[in-house]
C-alpha cells in the first residue's frame, strides 16, 4: 500500500512538473511572439520617421521650385505611369503630357539689374553666387509680401507675375508695388556702395500661359505674348524707373502718378503704344540719380574694388538660404503610432489633409496622399475581422494567412513530444506493465520521432554542401513543411492524434470491466487498481492541453481537434467505461453514496468540459495574436512598400528639377544644411540650342486656343529633346534650362572623376565631344519631327567651353543655374549664329578639331561685351 502511494505521489509530481512546462512553453512564446512585434513596430516607427523626414525634405524641395498645383499634377502622373506602366507604353505615339493652364488678367514684371555685367567681371565665383543670392532673395521676400510669383532668373534678369496661379483683383498694383520697392533697394545699395547698379523695370498687364514643358529639369514658366510685351517694356524703359503699359495704367485705378515715357524711342516693338513711367509716391522729388553723381566717392584709391564694398553692405540684408525649409528644426517628423486606435484612425479620416503650414504635413492632393494611408487602411482591415471566427472578411488576406510560413513548429513539436513521454511514464508508473502497452508505445514512439526528424532537419543545412547528392533532399523537409500549408496540417494533426489516443488507448486494456459482479468482495476490487482509472483522465487533459502549444496552428484545426478528443474521451469515461468508476466508489465510499463533487465519472465530465473551454480560449487568444501580428506585418511590409514607391516618384521629381548632385547637396546627412551652394567647375562645354522660327509659328487665337496648341508643339520638340539625355553616352550632359524656345545644356558640371586620374585637357576634350554629339543629336531629332508634322524647323546651336560657376540661388524658389564668360560667349555663339549652323569660337573649334570634326571660318563676328571675335561652323556632314 505505501509503495502504491509512493507511485501515485510520484506520477503526480510528473503530472505537475509537465502541466508547469506545457504552461511555461505557451506563455514563453506568445511573450516571445509579443517582443518581436514590439521591436518590429520599434523598428519600422524609426524607419518611418527617417523616411518621412526625408520624404517631408524631398518634396519641400519640389515645392520650392513648382507651385503647388504643378507639382501635385506631376506627382499623380508619375505615380500612374508606375502603377499603369503597360498604358502608357502602348500610347508611344500620343502627345507627351502637357501641364499648361491659361490665366487671365494677370501683370507681368520684368527687372533687370543695369551695370551687373561690369560687377559681375569683378567678383569671384564664390561672392557671385553670395551677391545673387542676397539680390535675388531679397527680391523674393518683395515678392511675396507684395503677393508675386516669381518665374525665372536669367543672369541677372528677374521677372515675376501676379495673379498667379490664383486670380488676384489687385495684381497691377501689386507689380508696380513690388517695381518700386526693388528700385528702391537698389537705390539704397548703390547709395551706400558707390556701385553702379541700377534697376530697371518693366510692367504690362494681360493674359498668360504658365506651367512646365519638357521631361526633365522643369522650371515654371510663363508665354504669351503679353510676357513678350513686358520684356520689351524693361529694355525700353529707364534705370531706377518703373516703365508700365495702358493696359496696366488702366488697372491700377489712379492709385500712382504717372508721366509719359516715350517707350517707343528705346524700343521698337514699342513704338506706336503709349507707355508711362511711375512716379515713386514715397520720393516724387528725387529722379534716379546718374552713376557718376553716386560713384563720386568711388574715385578714391583707398576704397575697395566694387564688389567687396557690394558684398560687405550685403551683410547687413537678412541672410536667405535657398531651400530653407529644408533647415526648418521644427521639420522633423515627430514619431506617429504605428497602428492607431479606431478613435484615432476615425478622427484622421475626419480632418482631412493636414494643415499646409504644418512643418510635418506631406503636401500632395487627396489622391496621392490616399495611396499613403495605409496604417488607416490597415485599421478599417482590422474592423473587419469576424468577431466569431476570426476570419478576415477579404479572402485574399485570409487566403495569405492560411499560406503564410511558420518558423517554429520544432518549438511545439518538441512540447508536445515531451506530453507524449510525461503520458508514457505516468501509465507506466500506475498500470501494470502489460504487452498492449508496449505495442501501442511501441508503434507510436518511432512514428512520432520521425516527424520530430522531419520538423528538425532544418538544422542539417550548414552541412547540406557536404552531404552525398542522393541525400541533399533532406535539409529541405523542414522548409517544405514550414511553407506548405497542407504539410504543416499534416504533421500537426498526425503528432496530436497519436497524443491524444495514446492518453486513453492504454486504458482500454486493463481489467475492470466486470467489477460490478466482484463489488462486495473488497480485496477483489483492491487488486484491480482502480485508483489508476483518475490518471488516464488526467493524462486526457494533459493531451488536450497540449494541443494549445502549437500556437502558430490555425485555430479551426486545433477546435476540431479538441472536439473530436472531447466527445471521445466523454463518450469513454461516461458511458461505456462507467462501470469502473462505480467500483471505484464503492471501494472508496464502502457502498455509501457520495457528494456529487466526488462521483468521478460526474467530475470527469466536468473536468473534461472545462479543459475543453479554457483549451478553446487559449486557441482563440493565440489566433488572435497571430492574426494581429500577421496584420501588422502585412500593414508594414504594404506601407513600406508604398513609402519606398512615394520616395522614388520623389526621387524623380526631383531629378526632373535639379541635378541629382545638387539635390543630394540639399538634402545631405542632416536636415540643418546652411550653406549656398556653389562650385567652381574648370571645363565645361555649355551649348545653347534655339529653334528661332517658333516666334513667327506662335500666334494666339482661337483656332489655337491661344497658343496652347503651339506650345504644345514646343512640348514635344523639347520632351524629344529631354529623351535624348536618358542615353548613357549624354550622360554627362545636364540640361540646365529652357529659355523660351531655346534650349540650354552643359557637359561636365558633375566631377566624376579627381584630377590625377583624368587631366584637364582630357576632361575638356571629352565634354566637348560628348555635347557636340548631343548637338548633332538634336539636330537629327528636330528633323524627324519635323518629317512627322510636315514642318521645316531648323536649330540654330551655340557651343563653348571654359571654367563656369554653378550654384543655386533665390529663396522662395530656388533655381539652380550657371554663370561665367563662358555661358556669356556660348549664349552669343546662338543668338549670333545661323539657321542649322553649329558655332563655336576659335579655341573651341580646335578642339573640334583634334577629336577628328572638320569646322569652317565663318570670319569675325561683333559679339557683345567681347568685340569682334574669330567663329568657326563645324561641319556635321
Amino acid at each position: 500500500m505505501a509503495l502504491s502511494f509512493i507511485i501515485r505521489l510520484v506520477a503526480n509530481a510528473v503530472l505537475f512538473l509537465c502541466v508547469n512546462c506545457v504552461g511555461i512553453f505557451h506563455l514563453w512564446m506568445t511573450e516571445h511572439a509579443l517582443r518581436i512585434s514590439n521591436q518590429k513596430r520599434e523598428e519600422f516607427s524609426a524607419m518611418r520617421s527617417q523616411k518621412e523626414i526625408k520624404k517631408y525634405q524631398q518634396e519641400q524641395l519640389l515645392l520650392s521650385v513648382l507651385p503647388r498645383y504643378i507639382a501635385m499634377e506631376l506627382k499623380t502622373e508619375v505615380i500612374k505611369r508606375l502603377s499603369k506602366p503597360e498604358a502608357h507604353e502602348g500610347n508611344v505615339h500620343n502627345f507627351h503630357s502637357l501641364y499648361i493652364r491659361q490665366h487671365k488678367d494677370v501683370s507681368i514684371l520684368y527687372a533687370d539689374i543695369v551695370g551687373f555685367t561690369k560687377l559681375a567681371s569683378t567678383c569671384s565665383p564664390e561672392e557671385l553666387v553670395v551677391v545673387l543670392n542676397k539680390l535675388f532673395g531679397r527680391f523674393d521676400d518683395i515678392a511675396k509680401k507684395n503677393e508675386c510669383l516669381r518665374i525665372k532668373i536669367l543672369g541677372d534678369c528677374y521677372y515675376c507675375v501676379s495673379g498667379l496661379p490664383d486670380p488676384i483683383p489687385n495684381h497691377a498694383r501689386n507689380c508696380v508695388q513690388m517695381g518700386l520697392e526693388m528700385c528702391t533697394a537698389i537705390n539704397k545699395l548703390r547709395e551706400a556702395t558707390g556701385v553702379e547698379i541700377s534697376m530697371r523695370v518693366g510692367v504690362h498687364s494681360g493674359n498668360v500661359l504658365c506651367g512646365v514643358i519638357g521631361l526633365q529639369k522643369w522650371q515654371y514658366d510663363v508665354w504669351s505674348h503679353d510676357v513678350t510685351l513686358a520684356n520689351h517694356m524693361e529694355s525700353g524703359g529707364l534705370p531706377g524707373r518703373v516703365h508700365i503699359t495702358e493696359e496696366t495704367l488702366q488697372h491700377l485705378n489712379g492709385v500712382y502718378q504717372v508721366e509719359d515715357a516715350d517707350g517707343g524711342s528705346r524700343d521698337p516693338l514699342l513704338k506706336g503704344r503709349k507707355t508711362y513711367l511711375v512716379i515713386d509716391p514715397h520720393n516724387r522729388s528725387s529722379l534716379p540719380r546718374r552713376f557718376n553723381q553716386a560713384n563720386t566717392p568711388a574715385s578714391s584709391e583707398s576704397r575697395p574694388r566694387a564688389s567687396v564694398r557690394m558684398s560687405q553692405y550685403l551683410q547687413s540684408w537678412q541672410t536667405i538660404h535657398p531651400f530653407a525649409d529644408l533647415s526648418n528644426p521644427e521639420a522633423t517628423c515627430s514619431k506617429q503610432p504605428v497602428i492607431p486606435t479606431s478613435a484615432v484612425v476615425s478622427q484622421l479620416s475626419a480632418e482631412g489633409p493636414p494643415a499646409q503650414n504644418s512643418p510635418s504635413s506631406l503636401v500632395v492632393n487627396n489622391g496621392v496622399r490616399g495611396s499613403l494611408d495605409t496604417l488607416d487602411a490597415a485599421g478599417k482591415r482590422a474592423k473587419k475581422l469576424n468577431w466569431l471566427t476570426l476570419f478576415f472578411n477579404d479572402l485574399s488576406l485570409e487566403k495569405q494567412f492560411r499560406l503564410s510560413e511558420t518558423t517554429d513548429l520544432h518549438q511545439s513539436m518538441s512540447c508536445m513530444a515531451l506530453v507524449f513521454v510525461t503520458l508514457f511514464t505516468v501509465q507506466m508508473l500506475v498500470s501494470e506493465r502489460n504487452f498492449e502497452m508496449a505495442v501501442s508505445y511501441g508503434a507510436t514512439f518511432p512514428v512520432l520521432v520521425l516527424l520530430l526528424s522531419i520538423v528538425f532537419t532544418g538544422y542539417l543545412e550548414r552541412w547540406r554542401s557536404k552531404m552525398p547528392w542522393s541525400v541533399q533532399w533532406i535539409p529541405g523537409l523542414s522548409r517544405g513543411v514550414s511553407t506548405r500549408a497542407a504539410l504543416r496540417v499534416l504533421v500537426v494533426s498526425l503528432c496530436v492524434l497519436i497524443t491524444l489516443l495514446m492518453a486513453v488507448l492504454n486504458f482500454v486494456f486493463i481489467p475492470g470491466n466486470n467489477c460490478t459482479s466482484i463489488s462486495t468482495n473488497r480485496t477483489e476490487l483492491e487488486a484491480l487498481k482502480l485508483y489508476t482509472v483518475p490518471y488516464y483522465l488526467y493524462c486526457c487533459l494533459l493531451a488536450m492541453l497540449g494541443v494549445v502549444v502549437f500556437v502558430r496552428t490555425c485555430m479551426s484545426v486545433k477546435a476540431l481537434l479538441l472536439t473530436l478528443a472531447v466527445v471521445v474521451y466523454l463518450v469513454l469515461f461516461l458511458y461505456i467505461y462507467a462501470p469502473r468508476s462505480n467500483c471505484l466508489v464503492d471501494l472508496l465510499y464502502n457502498g455509501t453514496k457520495p457528494g456529487v463533487l466526488k462521483e468521478p465519472k460526474i467530475m470527469a465530465g466536468v473536468w473534461l468540459f472545462m479543459f475543453y473551454s479554457i483549451c478553446l480560449i487559449l486557441t482563440r487568444q493565440d489566433e488572435l495574436g497571430c492574426r494581429v501580428e500577421f496584420l501588422l506585418e502585412h500593414c508594414f511590409q504594404s506601407e513600406r512598400e508604398e513609402m519606398e514607391t512615394m520616395e522614388n516618384v520623389n526621387k524623380l521629381l526631383l531629378q526632373n528639377v535639379l541635378p541629382l548632385h545638387v539635390a543630394c547637396f540639399f538634402m545631405g546627412k542632416t536636415i540643418r544644411n546652411q550653406d549656398l551652394y556653389s562650385t567652381s567647375c574648370d571645363c565645361v562645354c555649355v551649348m545653347f540650342a534655339s529653334v528661332p522660327q517658333f516666334k513667327e509659328f506662335y500666334s494666339e487665337s482661337s483656332a489655337n486656343r491661344d497658343g496652347l496648341e503651339c506650345l504644345r508643339f514646343l512640348n514635344e520638340i523639347i520632351s524629344d529633346f529631354d529623351e535624348l539625355l536618358s542615353k548613357p553616352k549624354f550622360s554627362s550632359v545636364e540640361k540646365i534650362k529652357t529659355i523660351g524656345s531655346t534650349y540650354m545644356a552643359a557637359a561636365g558640371l558633375n566631377k566624376t572623376a579627381s584630377g590625377e586620374e583624368r587631366k584637364e585637357t582630357e576632361m575638356s576634350y571629352s565634354h566637348v565631344r560628348c555635347m557636340l554629339e548631343f548637338a548633332i543629336a538634336l539636330m537629327s531629332k528636330l528633323e524627324l519631327i519635323n518629317t512627322h508634322s510636315f514642318n521645316s524647323f531648323k536649330l540654330r546651336i551655340g557651343i563653348n567651353h571654359g571654367p563656369v560657376i554653378a550654384g543655386v540661388i533665390g529663396a522662395l524658389k530656388p533655381q539652380y543655374d550657371i554663370w561665367g564668360n563662358s555661358v556669356n560667349v556660348a549664349s552669343r555663339m546662338d543668338s549670333t549664329g545661323v539657321l542649322d549652323k553649329i558655332q563655336v569660337t576659335e579655341e573651341t573649334a580646335q578642339v573640334v578639331q583634334s577629336l577628328g570634326y572638320s569646322v569652317t571660318l565663318r570670319g569675325v563676328v561683333n559679339v557683345k561685351g567681347k568685340g569682334e571675335l574669330n567663329t568657326y561652323f563645324i561641319n556635321t556632314d
